[in-house]
């Protein structure tokens, strides 16, 4: 009876591998189904997230070497993911680089540069190949373009020595690989940890405003009060300048005069003692704000609607996203201004250099009778907000995939491409800070934004998995791979902890913006979802944008390096 029903289930199992073997859909969300429930699972508040998808194609993969998903699914996950995020973070790419691109660099170098000489120094331990040790270090940093780069480089030798070992760099690439994913991951969870006493810029509640001021602050970052002008100094003075003396990136709202009169608080106001402003901003702006003008007051001003009302807008209009708020000027056409923002999760106070997107939230403050006006120019629709234009994406999309193409020419005869990895990322993040070009407008509302991204890491994560789980099992038989293992281990955690606390102590990096160079680093989106998980803002996405291309080509170049040495 166990010899028939054991033979009943291998037929079964023999007839649902045919099923999926034929049906690459079926098999596609075959994986998802089983991967996506595991990553929810948490042990000790970590959970794998969406990259639980990549180890469940790997067990599927392993099982026959048919269930293989077409190359083009992880190529257009890997697409959709790396040009969402280029949008999103080109803005911030951008200033960052202009402030911190040598810092940067030097961090991808320092860290890379510790991952290259622990794949050198464990490759001479185990004796291996030149062409091993590039796949090593190529899949401990899970970068698909810098194996491809070891393998035209072995190609281009056409002797007999380069045939035989060709295929070793893709067993220690399978190897090593699921390391590269888990390690980042560790390392952020360290970053979390090791700084959860410090109160990071998204994570702050309101604070000890007088009650009736708290309840108008509706952000999680910002508080709303009102101020009694008191200082003599502060009289005759316009607001613009008065913050710029409290040093003070604040938004004014109202001001109550003595005598009764309620009116817009615009940069150009001057004050006269005893009147009452509110004011928006993050708590330490705010009581800066408050010693330049006099004292608290319990006042709430905000709350009397009968003359100037506030509301919450989204921006659904294509015409008016892509513009500074300074363009834009809506003091002058509508008498309103602009006291707080909210994208995705986060509030800040905005300035006149703000470029608004599709799908922001903006805190208008202005007369009753205007804000009609003012909610029809901006949009205001729900549903304009979960579109987005198909035609500036796919063609940023085109660009990008033709720039990966594109050889670059380095000393000592190597060529690099930026590939699919890098080549739509740094066209996105170009057209991301740009924003709009003519009628085109680059960037995706981002709800929409954050669907594409998740969309990309499955199909990513399905597709790779799948293609390599076959070939990892059948190295993992192979005694020797344990060297590999452990040496592909230490070459994740090498880069991983010189990013940490290099970034940490010798760079004073912020906590956001280092988990975010640390998945950037190991160009590893499972890791970037990782951090993104346990913020509210997109300040990771920020800090992968900033060392993700200079991290690519490096990569490139360490690995070509390491099959040459």
């Amino acid at each position: 009876m166990p010899f028939v029903c054991d033979g009943r289930h291998r037929a079964a199992m023999r007839a649902l591998t045919d099923l999926l073997a034929g049906n690459p859909l079926l098999l596609l969300f075959a994986v998802v189904a089983v991967g996506y429930p595991i990553g929810r699972l948490r042990a000790r508040g970590v959970s794998l997230g969406i990259a639980a998808i990549l180890f469940a194609g790997l067990a599927i993969g392993a099982t026959d070497a048919r269930l293989q998903l077409p190359e083009v699914v992880h190529l257009l996950g890997l697409s959709l993911f790396v040009y969402s995020v280029g949008l999103s973070s080109g803005p911030g790419f951008v200033a960052t680089l202009r402030r911190h691109g040598l810092r940067n660099a030097a961090l991808v170098l320092l860290a890379l540069g510790a991952g290259a000489l622990t794949a050198w120094l464990g490759g001479q331990l185990l004796a291996t190949d030149p062409a091993t040790r590039g796949g090593l270090f190529a899949g401990a940093l899970t970068n698909t373009p810098a194996l491809a780069a070891v393998l035209d480089l072995l190609r281009g030798t056409a002797t007999a020595t380069a045939d035989r070992v060709a295929a070793s760099p893709v067993v220690a690439y399978s190897v090593t690989y699921p390391l590269g994913v888990v390690v980042p991951i560790i390392a952020i969870g360290l970053v979390q940890r090791l700084w959860r006493g410090e109160v990071p810029s998204d994570a702050r509640t309101s604070h000890s405003w007088p009650a009736a001021t708290a309840r108008g602050a509706g952000s999680a970052g910002l508080i709303v009060g009102t101020i009694r002008v008191t200082r003599d100094d502060a009289v005759g003075t316009r607001i613009a300048e008065l913050r710029r003396e409290a040093e003070s990136r604040v938004q004014t709202g109202r001001i109550k005069r003595v005598a009764g009169e309620v009116e817009l608080a615009t940069d150009a106001s001057t004050l006269a003692l005893g009147d009452l402003v509110t004011v928006v901003g993050e708590p330490d702006d705010v009581h800066r704000f408050v010693r330049r003008l006099g004292e608290r007051s319990a006042e709430a001003i905000n709350l009397d609607r009968r003359e100037l009302d506030v509301r919450r807008i989204f921006v659904s209009n294509s015409r008016v996203a892509g513009h500074s708020l300074r363009e834009l000027d809506l003091i002058q056409h509508f008498g309103a201004i602009v006291t707080a923002i909210r994208r995705g999760d986060a509030d800040w106070v905005p300035d006149g250099n703000t470029v608004l997107q599709l799908g922001d939230r903006v805190r208008v403050l202005t007369r009753r009778e205007t804000m009609p006006a003012v909610s029809t120019y901006l949009g205001d629709s729900y549903r304009a907000v979960s579109e987005f234009d198909v035609l500036t994406f796919g063609f940023g999309i085109v660009l990008g995939i033709a720039v990966g193409l594109i050889p670059v020419p380095l000393p000592g005869g190597l060529t690099v491409r930026l590939g699919l990895a890098g080549g739509p990322l740094v066209v996105a993040m170009i057209l991301g800070a740009r924003g709009r070009t003519g009628p085109f407008v680059w960037g995706i509302p981002y709800g929409v934004s954050l669907t594409l991204r998740q969309l990309g890491l499955l199909l990513f994560f399905a597709g790779i998995g799948t293609r390599s789980g076959f070939a990892l099992w059948a190295a993992l038989h192979d005694t020797s791979t344990v060297g590999l293992f452990l040496v592909g281990a230490a070459t994740s955690l090498a880069s991983a902890m010189t990013m940490l606390f290099a970034g940490r102590y010798l760079f004073r990096v912020p906590e956001g913006l280092l988990e975010g160079m640390i998945a950037g680093v190991h160009t590893q989106p499972a890791a970037l979802s990782a951090a993104l998980e346990r913020r509210l803002d997109d300040t990771p996405n920020v800090g992968y944008a900033a060392v993700f291309p200079l991290a690519t080509i490096a990569k490139l170049i360490f690995a070509q390096l390491l099959t040459r040495a």
